[in-house]
């Protein structure tokens, strides 16, 4: 049978297929209908990931295709190129920043061109597990709420709710808690602190309704763009997150169905995330669309129900 090309432009659905013991693969035999970014969310992979360890030029796959899905046989340094940074360079490779800064004994964000990193393999080519029943943790040097908080399975909201936290503002010697009381009444205060922060996340957002669109907007002042109006809504209520869809979309966790206060990512004029909002309920959303500036829009309609991609959470 004549080799059929499958490629990203030819996508039509991310969840046209699911696959079995996806973890324990080594390796993907490509279907009719796969693509890249089909792939790359199957097997909890970037794109960059999947060119790189199969050496690809360009997003063409082919029907037949054995495609390498995991990360064992990734090299063991990485060089810096102008533009990396070490969330770039982490996710490339599988692993997180707080162990990729631990390897190398970095104690701050810095790198430069040229610059050789060590990069973390094991033999299922994945990151080691956080202990997590650790019950507090000491702050380093070069520390973040982000990387601790991700470092032990938690989100920032809850990191900060356990500490009493009202800022992102840390320093080295200060010990945190990471880990929850078991008890009911621990249970109940955490899920009234979510609600909270979430009834305080949509508030905000609706503060801005009618605030126009301005590419790479980040402000009420200035406008907004669908990444900056979330970056500062976000920011309002205590919560940091990246700044572009795509980060965001990388950073944040999935959840099975949205709900209030979840992240609802569209594909609009690219393929994968490229547009994004906070779910309001009811298949509603606010954000800032190109053409109607912060506003409220229904998931449900002709135009966003085919461009809908998912939900994740933040807090």
């Amino acid at each position: 049978m004549k080799k059929q090309l499958v490629s990203i432009a030819a996508a039509t659905t991310l969840f046209a297929a699911t696959y079995a013991e996806v973890g324990a693969a080594q390796t993907h035999t490509v279907q009719s209908g796969d693509t890249l970014w089909k792939l790359s969310n199957t097997y909890n992979l970037s794109i960059n990931q999947l060119m790189e360890w199969n050496q690809l030029k360009s997003s063409t796959i082919v029907v037949g295709q054995k495609l390498k899905v995991n990360g064992a046989e990734q090299t063991s340094t990485y060089t810096v190129k102008s533009g990396d940074s070490l969330w770039k360079i982490a996710h490339q490779h599988g692993i997180s920043v707080i162990d990729l800064k631990n390897i190398n004994g970095l104690s701050s964000d810095r790198i430069y061109p040229g610059q050789k990193l060590k990069l973390k393999v094991s033999s299922g080519g994945a990151p080691s597990t956080p202990n997590t029943n650790q019950s507090t943790y000491t702050v380093q040097s070069g520390d973040s709420l982000w990387l601790i908080a991700s470092k032990h399975q938690l989100s920032v909201a809850q990191l900060k709710n356990m500490n009493n936290l009202t800022t992102d503002v840390i320093r080295p010697g200060q010990v945190l808690k990471v880990s929850s009381s078991n008890s009911s009444a621990g249970g109940n205060q955490t899920s009234n602190n979510q609600q909270s922060q979430v009834n305080q996340l949509i508030k905000e957002a609706k503060k801005h309704i009618g605030v126009p669109y301005t590419w790479g907007g980040n402000s009420p002042s200035s406008g907004f763009d669908c990444s900056g109006f979330l970056k500062y809504v976000f920011n309002q209520i205590g919560v940091s997150i990246p700044r572009t869809v795509e980060t965001i979309w990388q950073a944040t966790t999935s959840v099975s169905s949205p709900q209030p206060g979840d992240i609802v990512f569209f594909e609009t004029y690219k393929k994968g995330p490229s547009h994004a909002g906070i779910y309001l309920g009811n298949n509603q959303f606010i954000h800032a669309g190109t053409s109607t500036g912060v506003t409220i829009a229904d998931m449900s309609s002709s135009y966003w129900k085919p461009k809908y991609l998912g939900a994740k959470t933040a807090l």
